[in-house]
């Protein structure tokens, strides 16, 4: 919501000590703020690094838990893909939150390829989500510097690769996804 020119004014007049409380009262209230705020001032934006490993660790762990059905797979990868756009939201992190996304979807792929392998009911939703998915983060790498594609093209072509083999391949010829990426 934007603020009137008279109030940004009164504001700015307002003394610094007022200025302190009445801050601090209103970051309270926004917890991604204050994420960010502590990001950038505390950790001197220093811990992407760190931030990034917790994040593959936890997808590493999420993905080892034997899941019996797609609707549990889809919300698991849903889980973490909340976790890495939290992430970028703080950090503005957009190589992590490429990176994040490739390594969620090769790592749920290759461990749930046979339960994904072929389309039916169940696994329609997961199927669609693996397929925008792959396609958001596709498009996040064409982003990127030409410089990055070097680094990261064999593990796009794998969830290429992985994407049009699975329940997904009929969601991914509709969004039309390449099967190469160059």
């Amino acid at each position: 919501m934007p603020i009137q020119d008279q109030l940004k004014k009164a504001i700015i007049q307002m003394p610094q000590k007022e200025k302190d409380k009445l801050l601090l009262r209103l970051i309270t209230k926004d917890s991604t703020l204050t994420d960010k705020l502590f990001f950038e001032l505390i950790e001197d934006s220093a811990t992407i690094p760190e931030r990034r490993e917790a994040i593959m660790a936890r997808i590493t762990r999420i993905s080892k838990i034997i899941q019996d059905s797609p609707g549990w797979i889809l919300m698991d990868m849903r889980n973490l893909s909340g976790d890495i756009s939290y992430h970028v939201k703080v950090t503005k992190d957009k190589v992590g939150g490429s990176e994040l996304n490739l390594f969620l979807l090769n790592t749920f792929l290759e461990k749930y390829a046979d339960k994904l392998r072929g389309y039916s009911s169940r696994t329609d939703k997961v199927a669609l989500y693996i397929a925008k998915k792959a396609q958001t983060t596709l498009n996040g790498f064409n982003k990127l510097d030409d410089d990055y594609h070097v680094d990261y093209k064999r593990d796009v072509n794998q969830m290429l690769s992985q994407v049009h083999q699975l329940a997904s391949k009929m969601y991914a010829r509709q969004l039309e996804l390449p099967e190469v990426w160059e």
